[in-house]
């Protein structure tokens, strides 16, 4: 019987760390790496760098929604200054005129003064992209013209056609920004 004992105990140091049951827990297999614990920490580092990358994305888009809002609000107060410069010119042109009209008595001098600095006052303008609408005498249509009133056209042939202008209307740069105020005949 002591032979079996010793031959049942040489049997279990001889099979240390192999279970025997299937549910028996053995600690030789559980030396070596898994190959999920390698995945799942393959799966982390991707993930890791991945947040990485987006909170990076943030920040940069972050900066840069900043900075063109800085942009912005420096474009639109600074939209005119251009438009101001070139009027500069014309106030002093103006002032001129004034001190000539507090100072000169010859009335045809005066009158030729003031219409070089309006000459200069639409150059100016024409030349920053402003152009006048021409409406007399044009159809009537409700995206170019307002219409102020109407009145009996003096022949058929103007019916529906813009007789008289009120006020002018302006494009710049070919675009629409003041519909003329007009009269239509009807």
């Amino acid at each position: 019987m002591e032979d079996k004992e010793v031959l049942k105990n040489d049997m279990a140091d001889s099979n240390v760390g192999i279970p025997t049951d299937e549910n028996a827990a053995g600690d030789s297999l559980l030396q070596e790496p898994v190959a999920e614990e390698n995945e799942t920490e393959k799966l982390q580092a991707e993930l890791a760098e991945q947040k990485d990358k987006y909170i990076r994305l943030m920040a940069e888009f972050e900066n840069f929604r900043r900075r063109t809002a800085k942009e912005r609000i420096e474009l639109i107060q600074t939209a005119g200054k251009d438009v101001i410069v070139s009027l500069l010119d014309l106030m002093d042109d103006c002032d001129r005129a004034e001190k000539q009209l507090q100072s000169g008595t010859d009335i045809a001098v005066q009158k030729e003064g003031i219409q070089l600095v309006f000459n200069k006052i639409r150059s100016t303008l024409q030349n920053k992209g402003l152009k006048a609408m021409e409406s007399i005498h044009t159809d009537f249509d409700v995206e170019k013209h307002e219409a102020i009133t109407e009145i009996p056209a003096p022949s058929h042939k103007l019916k529906g056609k813009v007789m008289d202008e009120v006020q002018k209307g302006y494009y710049l740069n070919d675009k629409l920004i003041r519909h003329a105020k007009v009269v239509v005949g009807k």
